[in-house]
């Protein structure tokens, strides 16, 4: 199972490490990948949107939804 979102507000490889922090916070055991041209955030192994939405948001970047 996998999803990609996309995430604003992403610019460095810093930013790219917090959402992926945040996205294993919830779902330790998930595969997280983030391409930051297209601002596009892959997701294996756990497909709650709603759980990754918060989490990316706590990390103080703006889901913008399914990819």
């Amino acid at each position: 199972m996998s999803a990609s979102y996309l995430v604003d507000g992403m610019t460095c490889g810093g930013c790219s490490n917090s959402v992926t922090n945040a996205i294993k916070g919830k779902a330790p055991e998930a595969k997280v990948s983030i391409e930051l041209e297209t601002k596009k955030v892959t997701v294996d192994g756990f497909d709650d949107m709603d759980a990754i939405k918060q989490a990316v948001e706590d990390a103080g970047f703006d889901f913008l939804g399914a990819a």
